[in-house]
């Protein structure tokens, strides 16, 4: 199992999400801990990229880096 690793500008905008999207935002995230094992996921890996890959959660992006632990950066695009 990994440890999940949050950027500061990741703990910002993640306050700014109204609180009912917040929840899901970290159940999804907190399923990344046995990544790539967990299925189900709307995961696709990113190419020229500061992160690896990317994670929908409804309107909502999650920007990952799978190394030793999950780095978690966000976008709302």
């Amino acid at each position: 199992m990994r440890t999940i690793t949050w950027h500061n500008k990741a703990r910002k905008q993640i306050k700014k999400i109204p609180r009912q999207y917040q929840n899901g935002l970290y159940n999804h995230i907190d399923m990344l801990k046995e990544f790539p094992v967990f299925k189900g996921l709307d995961i696709i890996p990113l190419t020229n990229h500061k992160y690896d890959y990317r994670m929908r959660v409804g309107r909502y992006r999650v920007l990952f880096n799978d190394d030793e632990q999950i780095q978690i950066g966000m976008s709302t695009k």
